[in-house]
C-alpha cells in the first residue's frame, strides 16, 4: 500500500503475503512503524490497498464500494481499538446495541445486554461512558465488538491504554471470548508475551511480512 507525502510516495505496506484460516488467532507484533496498523486499517476495509488482492471472509476488499465495505464491517467484523470511541452520550447499553440495530436485530437491547453480562458488566448498563473506569469502558468496547457475533476481530493494542493489571483481565476476556465463540482473531501488541498466547505470531518489519516468531 501506498500513500502519499510530501517527500514523494511512501510503501507503507510492501507485498504482504499472508494467510489466516478461519478460527485461527494471530499475533501481529513488530517495531512501531512496521505498518501493523496499516494492515488492520487495510483488513477492515478501513484503507484502501493500492495494489494486490486482499480477501476476508470470502470477499475482495478491492471490488467493493464503501457501502458494501460498511455493510461487511457490519456483518462479519469485530474491531478494537486502543482508544475505546464509546459514544459519550450513550449508555454501556446504547453503546453495544448500535452495532446490533444497524444490522437490523429486534433483540438488539437483549443481546447488549448479554454481551455486557459476559464481561461483567451487568451493574453498568445505564452508566455513560465518563462514568466509567478505563478498564470498564475497553470492556464495553469489548462486549460491542463480540455482540453481532464477528467472524473476524481485529485487535489494535487493545491494552494500550490500560495499567498492567487492568489490561491483563481485558485480555483474558478477549480470549476467553474468542475461544467460546470460535471467532478469528488478529491480535496487533507490542507485547510479546500477549502475542504468544495466539496460535501463531507474525512479524512485521518495514511493511513486510518476516520469517514468523517461534512459538
Amino acid at each position: 500500500m501506498t500513500l502519499p507525502s510530501a517527500a514523494g510516495p511512501v510503501n507503507i505496506l510492501r507485498g504482504v503475503d499472508l494467510v489466516v484460516e478461519a478460527g485461527e488467532a494471530v499475533g501481529i507484533v513488530g517495531p512501531s512503524g512496521s505498518g501493523k496498523t496499516s494492515l488492520l486499517m487495510v483488513l477492515a476495509g478501513l484503507e484502501r490497498a493500492t495494489a494486490g488482492s486482499v480477501r476476508v471472509a470470502g470477499h475482495e476488499l478491492s471490488r467493493m464500494n464503501e457501502d458494501a465495505l460498511a455493510r461487511l464491517r457490519r456483518d462479519s467484523i469485530g474491531i478494537i481499538f486502543q482508544a475505546f470511541y464509546l459514544i459519550p452520550t450513550m449508555t454501556a447499553l446504547e453503546n453495544v446495541s448500535v452495532p446490533l440495530e444497524l444490522a437490523g436485530r429486534a433483540d438488539a437491547a437483549e443481546r447488549a445486554a448479554e454481551s455486557l453480562r459476559a464481561v461483567g458488566l451487568a451493574h453498568r448498563l445505564t452508566h455513560l461512558p465518563g462514568q466509567l473506569s478505563g478498564g470498564e469502558q475497553q470492556r464495553v468496547a469489548l462486549a460491542r465488538a463480540f455482540a453481532p457475533e464477528p467472524a473476524l476481530l481485529l485487535a489494535d493494542e487493545p491494552t494500550g491504554n490500560l495499567d498492567h493489571a487492568t489490561g491483563a483481565a481485558v485480555m483474558d476476556l478477549l480470549f476467553q471470548l474468542r475461544e467460546r465463540t470460535g471467532t478469528t482473531l488478529l491480535l496487533i501488541t507490542h507485547d510479546q508475551a500477549l502475542a504468544a498466547r495466539c496460535e501463531r505470531r507474525v512479524h512485521i518489519v518495514d511493511g513486510r511480512v518476516a520469517e514468523p516468531v517461534p512459538a
